[in-house]
């Protein structure tokens, strides 16, 4: 029995060919990498890029007008604030522009911090001590009021304007957290009397009540909150 061997063609081996310039998978892959670069170059010269912005030079409170000589402009990397809540030096100052609230020392002032005058809703009242404040008591510092009644005079057993009963006549809070707006201290040898006058701004809700503690015999004190002044 004869056995036949059939005689196959040999494997030829596939070569890859080197992609050419018209390859669409060459040319989509040197657009991702383009692509990619541009938007790294955009990305840093945008991180880079700096707008002016008005900060205060000092506290400004309340009611006080924004003057230009108050403040300074400071360049402010876009994207580390939005800077489109704040006053851009690009821009002229709003007329006749008012804080509405204080503004810190060294702060970016905030477009919703600066309106007009009438919109303001506090009062400055003018406080005399007694006593010397204390030095934390300065412009743009939050303090507490604090009304002590005028005692009944032992001569005579009658009681100054204003003054309370035994039971009520201890010093107790009349108003909270109100901003400094002005400190007068004596200066040379008046200092030692402690004649200091404090100006504060009162809440129009509040006003009548302070007045009130002001009309009579007894003392207010001006008490500053820890870490609000210098």
């Amino acid at each position: 029995m004869t056995t036949s061997v059939l005689d196959l063609p040999a494997p030829v081996a596939s070569r890859l060919r080197r992609p050419g310039w018209r390859d669409p998978r060459l040319l989509a892959g040197v657009a991702m990498v383009a692509a990619s670069v541009a938007l790294g170059s955009w990305a840093v010269r945008t991180a880079q890029r700096t707008v002016p912005v008005y900060v205060a030079r000092e506290a400004i409170v309340a009611g006080q007008a924004i003057e230009p000589d108050a403040l300074a402009v400071v360049d402010v990397r876009l994207g580390s604030v939005d800077v489109g809540r704040y006053l851009s030096a690009d821009e002229p100052l709003p007329a006749d522009g008012t804080a509405l609230r204080t503004v810190g020392a060294g702060e970016l002032v905030p477009r919703a911090a600066v309106g007009d005058a009438a919109d303001v809703a506090v009062r400055p009242v003018a406080i005399g001590l007694v006593r010397p404040p204390a030095k934390a008591v300065t412009v743009g510092a939050l303090v507490d009021l604090w009304f002590t009644p005028p005692e009944r005079d032992p001569a005579d057993g009658t009681m100054g304007e204003g003054a309370a009963a035994a039971d009520d006549a201890l010093p107790h809070p009349l108003a909270s957290s109100l901003t400094v707006a002005e400190v007068t201290r004596p200066d040379g040898g008046f200092a030692a009397t402690g004649a200091a006058t404090v100006q504060v701004l009162v809440p129009t809700d509040a006003l009548a009540d302070v007045l009130a503690a002001l009309s009579t015999d007894g003392t207010v004190d001006v008490v500053p909150l820890p870490g609000s002044g210098g």
